[in-house]
């Protein structure tokens, strides 16, 4: 149990570290690009003393380290800042586009869990068969093909031609649970990948486990195959699955760019593309933060959950 807590704070620091590591990053590289959100705010033809006076407005006049200074000082008082192009809390425009991502991630996770491990397991079950070398085709060919592809492929089949699914969620805003036909394209264009290598991982764990002693000597005890699968081969091959879930889910919860681009869908990856396009700082460093503390949890739970699956793992070590 000691062991458990030591690894649990160590874990805890080394995320946190990587997440100050990630702002000073992101607040660099912001820094680097041309221009900043004065003149983003000025417009096509800016005028140098309106850029002047919308940088001291802004207080992007003063130097980055003061500014940087200022944002974390807020930050330890529980303050993300100010939107530079609105004026509005970031926190806002977090909990604004968090909803849409939400809803994107926890419909592909539910649909994930039950079709990678079933796959996984069916593949296992019937290894060298035609079952198992359509599975491993399949999920290999669906996950060499990028998500905008597949989406624009899908878009194509399914919305402009066979008008059964619309081609984005223009129109709906936030309120997309209340139109599950927008959900539909976007959510199998971030399942298909995470299937693909869920399923093959399950399958490569089962296959390991079915193979090992523990396994040949429950069958010579005579225990089904049902329950030797099930019971004692399955839980191994969680292990490692675990982690992937965990990435999974990290990847999805912190904005799927590509996807909420492509349907239009007013989640974190569009606050976070708008940020960027306007030099809107503390919105992007916002972003940063609650994406580097989603990534520290989610993996610290999946090294929880593969420890309490596999402790010969050695995870806590």
């Amino acid at each position: 149990m000691s062991g458990l807590r030591s690894f649990v704070a160590r874990r805890l620091l080394l995320g946190v570290l990587q997440t100050i590591a990630v702002v000073l990053l992101v607040f660099a590289l912001i820094e680097a690009l041309p221009g900043d959100a004065a003149v983003a705010l000025a417009g096509d033809q800016p005028d140098p003393a309106r850029i002047a006076a919308l940088r001291e407005a802004m207080h992007l006049d003063r130097p980055a380290h003061e500014r940087l200074t200022d944002w974390v000082t807020g930050l330890l008082h529980g303050e993300l800042g100010t939107s530079l192009s609105s004026g509005r809390p970031v926190g806002q425009y977090i909990c604004d586009g968090f909803g849409p991502t939400l809803l994107l991630a926890t419909l592909t996770a539910a649909l994930l869990v039950p079709a990678g491990f079933g796959l996984g397991v069916l593949a296992a079950r019937h290894e060298g068969r035609l079952a198992d070398r359509l599975i491993s085709s399949v999920t290999l060919a669906v996950y060499a093909v990028p998500e905008f592809a597949l989406g624009i492929l899908l878009v194509t089949v399914f919305a402009l031609q066979l008008r059964w699914l619309p081609p984005t969620a223009v129109g709906y805003g936030t309120d997309l649970l209340g139109h599950p036909a927008a959900l539909v394209l976007p959510v199998l264009v971030l399942l298909a990948r995470p299937v693909c290598s869920l399923s093959r991982l399950v399958r490569a764990g089962m296959i390991d486990a079915l193979a090992s002693p523990y396994v040949a000597q429950a069958r010579r005890y005579g225990i089904s195959g049902a329950r030797i699968r099930y019971t004692h081969a399955l839980p191994g091959a969680l292990a490692p699955a675990a982690q992937q879930l965990a990435r999974t889910v990290d990847w999805l919860l912190c904005g799927v760019i590509v996807v909420e681009a492509l349907y239009v869908i007013p989640g974190l990856g569009t606050v976070l593309l708008d940020a960027v396009a306007e030099r809107d700082v503390p919105v992007v460093q916002g972003l940063a933060v609650v994406f580097g503390l989603l990534t520290v949890v989610l993996n610290l739970g999946a090294d929880l959950v593969t420890h309490r699956l596999a402790p010969r793992a050695g995870v806590i070590a």
